[in-house]
């Protein structure tokens, strides 16, 4: 039960091609009862027309296409009403987390939950070389792996290039309705990896109603120590810093656990993931605080 995530750094001219392969992943995320900071972001945008910020995707169908996969859907759509409704009736809402509690998210030991995720590199938008892959490795774990390749196309539209990153699709309810990940009784998130000695970004979306806040992200750089050995990295909610198109926020708000959409990891070089949980702690105090200029 771990993701491994190796590197081989080879220099370019200019740039750096990293190759990793991510073995055995086993990727817990659990939540963890802590408090967050408390402040507001500000953005310059007066109006933001795309909510993927122009990086769109989607084919277009036709609405007979539609009409017809939309029928084929009705079976799952209504098989997932139903457990939906069960849910509600059978089991009661947790209130309040016991201190030292914890909640396992994913788990990465079969096929299925692959789907739940997406992976992205800057190829994928032609704006660089990189690419990456997420499947099942024959140990029967999640694989993560790919190149990073920080090149920059010569197309006079790009000044930097060189990410891969996997990333949880968006939750949804039946009949295709979007829903959030509620963490709010926690206040910790707790992961255990084995790294090569240097950071990675751990990053929570939390899309806004306002079209500025749609790409509000909260970060946090992890440093791992290399070797051999596992590390388990209690993280406080507090410590991730608001962050919006890659740009952090002069000011900061606490991060709105019961609207989370996404979960995802920049990677830049190799890590070795066994679980990710969030868990409650009994103290509150909060490290980030802000900073007038």
């Amino acid at each position: 039960m771990s993701l491994c995530i190796k590197f081989n750094n080879l220099k370019l001219k200019s740039c750096y091609r990293y190759a990793f392969s991510c073995n055995n992943l086993d990727y817990r995320i659990s939540l963890l009862n802590q408090p967050n900071p408390n402040i507001i972001p500000r953005r310059e945008l007066f109006w933001e027309s795309n909510r993927k910020a122009g990086y769109n995707s989607k084919e277009k169908h036709s609405k007979i296409l539609m009409i017809k996969e939309g029928f084929q859907e009705l079976k799952t759509e209504f098989k997932l009403l139903g457990s939906e409704i069960k849910e509600y009736l059978e089991v009661d809402p947790l209130l309040i987390a016991r201190p030292g509690e914890t909640d396992l998210l994913w788990l990465f030991n079969e096929p299925g939950v692959l789907d739940k995720f997406v992976t992205t590199s800057d190829s994928d938008h032609n704006e660089g070389y990189s690419n990456c892959k997420l499947e099942m490795s024959p140990s029967g774990r999640a694989l993560f792996h790919g190149y990073l390749d920080t090149k920059v196309p010569k197309d006079g539209r790009n000044k930097r290039a060189g990410y891969c990153s996997m990333r949880s699709k968006r939750v949804r309810k039946s009949f295709k309705r979007e829903s959030t990940y509620n963490w709010h009784i926690y206040n910790t998130m707790v992961i255990k990896v084995r790294g090569d000695g240097r950071s990675y970004l751990l990053n929570i979306s939390c899309e806004g109603y306002y079209d500025v806040t749609w790409n509000d992200i909260y970060h946090y750089v992890l440093f791992t120590r290399g070797g051999p050995y596992w590390q388990v990295a209690k993280i406080p909610f507090s410590k991730f810093v608001l962050g919006s198109k890659g740009r952090l926020q002069d000011k900061q708000t606490r991060i709105k656990l019961d609207r989370v959409t996404h979960f995802g990891i920049s990677c830049g070089d190799k890590l070795l993931l066994d679980r990710l949980r969030v868990r409650s702690n009994t103290r509150r105090r909060f490290c980030l605080r802000n900073v007038s200029n």
